[in-house]
């Protein structure tokens, strides 16, 4: 998911924020419940959905199915799919019978003729149509967007993530849940266009004598709002890359551009395996696929729309220039494929985990091709973009993320939790752990705490508390005492102990920091230099 920015006549203001639909919203009802939370209907375990759908262009209009595999993890004789209100359910088909089924707000709710026993696996196929929300922002709010191409034919995406997958399509719309075995897409559309959807293409055929439906499978457990069609006047190039197939799809007219900009794909990939570990989709291949909004993780087929610029349309979201330097639709919505798509929060509250660690990315990035320094300097610059308004963790159960501060924030956290480990081996050997360690799993901001902790060997409970669940920024009091130097945490919560970085006279050092007073012996505050760099702290001279 991306950061939004908000672009000025005159001026490029940053304004970090996310996708969210439900951004900052407090009074929740129960249609944010019967979303969000985990109850009896929704207590099943998805293996896996065949998705087949035909799209019309011209009518905005959408028909199919999906067959749910599924199984129920305690008898049941009613489960939750999720389709949004505006969509028609046509019929819901369990061994060739037609199930009753009741509606609530965008929840359906089917009756099953018996009780469905635990662990018994069962499938359904569930019929809908209609004409699916169109987006007025994509990605930002969600939805299919409908456009032309400069061929003067038709140009349709999916980009869902906040409003959910079932704004299109039947399913169980919550993070927790990816179908194990994968899925099936088929999507049809008519004979001049193609559709690129997750996974590989195993079959094109014809469907009358003007549609032509495309079979894309999915081998690997997928997000929901991952799942993705993206219909155009495409074509196709691509390579094997040290092992990985990567693919492109571009619009005929930009295929000259794409093939310098896509260059970019090989020094990222080699940067990410050499820190992350292996591509965790290599079963299903690398795509990218050129789309009419800017940009999304959708996975094995990452969404780009930056129109062939360096930086975030042409603009650096670090001001520092080095955010120019490279294509940042492209970086970041790959880094996704680790942080995001292979490790997922089980709860949208949990979003951090997803943005902050992908943020997090272009700075690796950055140090992968232009060096530590630079690295650092990027990371500073995104200060700017964090704005306190709320924590960085939302409201559970409510499908509620919290603040877009988790873009910026969360990748200065990881920062500062590299450089107070100070073992830089260490710190990279713990990151790519953490990756495959919890690679294809949905998890919770606790299990990511307790990994950290236990891997660094350091108790990081109060700076994760700090970062994630408060908006305050750690500031660093020095204070004139005499011929000595008083220095403490302010405005941290309790027990906060972090090293900083300093330099006395040139000579650098490192403070053990505690929210207590202690003494620097035979110094004068005008003497010290505090590092910022390292760590996402503010500091005071008094």
């Amino acid at each position: 998911m991306l950061q939004k920015i908000v672009l000025g006549a005159l001026l490029l203001v940053g304004v970090c924020t996310n996708a969210q639909v439900l951004h900052k919203k407090k009074n929740y009802t129960e249609a944010d419940t019967l979303r969000g939370s985990l109850r009896k209907e929704r207590n099943f375990d998805v293996k896996h959905y065949t998705l087949d759908i035909k799209v019309v262009p011209e009518d905005r209009f959408i028909s199919g199915s999906n067959t749910i595999v599924m199984v129920p993890q305690e008898p049941l004789k009613k489960v939750q799919i999720d389709l949004y209100a505006n969509m028609n359910v046509d019929s819901i088909i369990y061994k060739g019978t037609a199930l009753t089924y009741t509606r609530k707000f965008d929840a359906v709710f089917i009756n099953f003729p018996e009780v469905l026993k635990e662990n018994d696996e069962t499938s359904f196929t569930f019929y809908y149509s209609g004409n699916p929300i169109v987006a007025k922002n994509a990605p930002w709010d969600g939805g299919f967007v409908f456009t032309k191409s400069g061929s003067g034919l038709p140009w349709i995406a999916t980009a869902c993530q906040g409003a959910g997958a079932s704004l299109w399509w039947p399913n169980k719309d919550h993070q927790s849940d990816e179908p194990d075995n994968g899925m099936d897409i088929l999507v049809t559309v008519p004979n001049e266009l193609v559709d690129v959807s997750n996974g590989r293409l195993t079959e094109t055929k014809p469907v009358g004598d003007d549609y032509t439906q495309y079979h894309w499978v999915v081998t690997n457990p997928i997000n929901n709002y991952d799942v993705t069609l993206n219909i155009g006047d495409y074509t196709h190039f691509g390579e094997t890359y040290k092992g990985l197939d990567t693919d492109f799809y571009v619009l005929k007219e930009n295929l000259e551009k794409a093939n310098v900009q896509f260059k970019e794909v090989e020094p990222m990939m080699d940067c990410f395996q050499e820190k992350f570990g292996e591509y965790p989709f290599k079963e299903d291949s690398y795509k990218l696929v050129e789309t009419p909004h800017l940009g999304m993780e959708h996975q094995s087929a990452v969404a780009y729309g930056n129109k062939y610029l360096k930086g975030y349309l042409g603009y650096d979201l670090s001001r520092t220039g080095i955010g120019l330097k490279w294509d940042y639709i492209i970086i970041h919505e790959t880094g996704h494929e680790w942080f995001g798509n292979s490790i997922t929060s089980k709860d949208i509250a949990d979003m951090w985990v997803h943005e902050g660690f992908t943020t997090y990315t272009e700075a690796v990035y950055v140090e992968c091709r232009w060096g530590y320094e630079d690295a650092l300097k990027y990371l500073y610059g995104l200060r700017q973009n964090v704005s306190n308004d709320i924590p960085i963790i939302g409201d559970y159960g409510v499908n509620k993320e919290g603040s877009g501060d988790m873009y910026p924030k969360g990748a200065l956290l990881l920062n500062t939790i590299r450089h107070i480990m100070n073992d830089d081996e260490k710190w990279w050997a713990t990151l790519k752990e953490y990756t495959l360690h919890f690679k294809h799993q949905t998890v919770t901001t606790k299990q990511v705490e307790d990994y950290f902790n236990n891997a660094t060997e350091i108790d990081l409970a109060p700076i994760f508390d700090e970062y994630l669940r408060t908006t305050k920024i750690p500031k660093l009091i020095l204070k004139q005492d005499r011929k000595n130097v008083l220095y403490k945490w302010e405005n941290t919560v309790d027990n906060f102990t972090i090293p900083v970085e300093i330099a006395v006279k040139g000579k650098s050092m490192r403070l053990d920091v505690t929210n207590e007073w202690q003494k620097l012996p035979k110094c004068k505050t005008e003497n010290i230099k505090v590092n910022t760099y390292t760590s996402f702290i503010e500091y005071s001279k008094i």
